[in-house]
């Protein structure tokens, strides 16, 4: 069983921009992890193909292989993604598809993930964070469902400068590393 001594969480970003509010909420926990944490966030999600069965197998693209190792050797999986158009971006979705490769044996298979982000508007990403959750079911991930943060903020806000909000993402960061997976 892994301990919150060694528990090594890999973050995926939703958001390609580059100062994504989610990414400057990713790396602001990161700061401040819990003790003994490892906090990796992803680059390169961009980077993927589009998921096309032909291209997958003995030599899928190094992107997608490189992805897969870092999701096979880490012990637990965060999602910060903000929502497009009342949805998962697609980069996310993309990324999702590769980890559930080969169907019933892919990198996300069991894995405890949890998700969580910000977004403008009244519900902050919720729906996104929903889709999220089905598609990492669906792909054979360990979703952690009490684990849930959608943080709605204004336009030309920066909830990465807010003391109270990196508490809050920092404190769902800590559950799903205390996390017992039997128990997710």
């Amino acid at each position: 069983m892994t301990t919150t001594n060694h528990t090594r969480v890999l973050v995926l970003v939703g958001s390609l921009r580059a100062d994504s509010l989610n990414r400057r909420l990713a790396e602001a926990v990161r700061v401040q992890a819990p003790a003994g944490a490892h906090i990796d966030i992803v680059d390169g999600l961009g980077e993927l193909p589009f998921y096309n069965e032909d291209l997958d197998g003995d030599h899928a693209p190094e992107a997608v292989t490189a992805l897969r190792a870092r999701v096979a050797a880490a012990d637990r999986i965060l999602v910060v993604t903000p929502e497009y158009n009342g949805t998962m971006p697609a980069v996310l979705n993309n990324a999702i598809d590769w980890l559930s490769r080969p169907f019933g044996a892919g990198a996300i298979k069991d894995k405890p993930l949890a998700v969580v982000g910000t977004a403008v508007g009244q519900y902050g990403g919720q729906w996104a964070h929903e889709d999220t959750r089905k598609s990492a079911r669906v792909a054979g991930a360990n979703v952690v469902d009490r684990i849930t943060l959608s943080h709605a903020h204004a336009w030309g806000s920066d909830p990465a400068a807010e003391a109270e909000v990196v508490r809050a993402f920092s404190a769902a960061v800590d559950q799903l590393v205390t996390l017992d997976p039997a128990a997710a």
